[in-house]
């Protein structure tokens, strides 16, 4: 059992004790019978048992309410810890929808938020693009106004959930001005002519990837989140709110690596003594300890400032998602290392966090990405 003493501090309310404590429960009942042999299929049948068990509530907020980042948070964690397909499908209905909670008009989210936070409906964020991964205001996609249309043309990559999602939020250019500054937001179902799953895209740790081709693809003028050329402040905003629980899962990962570490050296035996006997091997320990409660200070802080109604914690964001994920790497290959040769075994524990764990270091925002946005941040003042 992870230690859940963090549940304590002051960052958190008793209904977010409550939450995590429940989760964890339902999750550990719950998330063993997923056959993980068909990527695509657990996805959706995670999405559906997320929706049906009312996790995904907490995945979107309609008008008048805010997304909730400590829960966020806690989910995020608590899911990772069990099981890190579950956490990517929980992810993706929050990120997908990201923009329509935000920035979306009520009709939109009334269209699709209920979808969503159900488990009806899956949904994707597609802002990647072959050229322009974490340069964003560099993207070439475009969206050409035409009567009461917006006509797509481009390509966007590393699309997580791409191919089975019902319902896309795609960010192109619609050319107000350069850069940043021309770049807007539109809700795309899937199956619209046009806009094709290219390619699926094969990871070492599996999640529903693809390469997404838009050629000619029509969405009405309705379809577009927020005001033109406001998508690039819309994604960002976006990220905001989900880099931290990036950073969550990147703890979850963490938390489990280091209960698994724990559980060897306490149970291995090296000539008649547990292997936690030896000091070099307490040291290990330590180290991994510190490295999870450090995380788990910056993510909640990040968390909690969201909450209690700053504007946007990009610094602090960042700062939990590059140190959370970062450390998360150095304790799973501690772990891997206190297994020994069952560390690389196949299907073992440590083994499959350790492929899990690597992809959370590139995607929203790659760990230099962060460095550089938390030096122009400290560099220009924090305002």
């Amino acid at each position: 059992m992870s230690d859940r003493s963090f549940l304590e501090w002051p960052f958190f309310e008793t209904r977010h004790k409550e939450l995590a404590e429940a989760l964890d429960q339902w999750a550990g009942k719950e998330l063993s019978a997923i056959d993980h042999g068909d990527t695509e299929a657990a996805c959706r049948s995670l999405v559906a048992m997320l929706g049906a068990a009312g996790w995904l509530q907490y995945s979107g907020a309609e008008a008048g309410q805010k997304l909730d980042v400590r829960s966020l948070c806690l989910i995020r964690e608590t899911l990772a810890r069990h099981d890190g397909l579950a956490d990517f499908a929980f992810a993706m209905q929050g990120l997908g929808t990201g923009a329509i909670s935000l920035s979306g008009t009520a009709e939109q989210q009334s269209d699709w938020l209920p979808q969503t936070r159900s488990g009806a409906a899956i949904s994707a964020f597609a802002l990647t693009e072959p050229q322009s991964g974490s340069d964003v205001a560099n993207s070439t996609m475009t969206a050409t106004r035409d009567g009461d249309d917006y006509v797509l043309n481009g390509e966007k990559t590393w699309i997580s959930n791409g191919g089975i999602a019902d319902v896309y939020t795609v960010f192109a250019r619609t050319g107000e001005a350069p850069g940043a500054r021309g770049l807007s937001a539109f809700i795309v179902p899937a199956g619209l002519p046009g806009f094709d799953v290219a390619e699926r895209l094969q990871v070492m740790a599996p999640h529903p990837l693809a390469r997404l081709t838009f050629t000619d693809c029509r969405v009405p003028a309705s379809a577009m989140i927020g005001e033109p050329g406001k998508g690039f402040g819309i994604a960002m905003a976006v990220l905001d709110v989900f880099r931290s629980t990036v950073a969550a899962a990147a703890l979850g990962f963490a938390r489990r690596a280091l209960d698994e570490a724990v559980t060897r050296v306490s149970t291995r035996r090296v000539q008649g003594a547990p292997l936690a006997d030896l000091q070099m091997v307490q040291g290990r320990i330590a180290d991994m300890a510190v490295d999870v409660d450090a995380s788990a200070l910056l993510v909640y802080r990040a968390a909690w400032a969201k909450d209690m109604g700053a504007a946007r914690v990009t610094r602090e964001a960042a700062m939990a998602k590059l140190f959370a994920t970062d450390q998360a790497q150095k304790v799973i290959d501690m772990a891997v290392q206190l297994h020994g040769g069952d560390g690389v075994r196949i299907g073992e524990t440590v083994e499959r966090l350790y492929r899990e764990i690597r992809a959370l270091r590139i995607y929203e925002g790659a760990s230099d990405v962060q460095r550089v946005v938390i030096a122009r941040q400290t560099l220009g003042g924090i305002t």
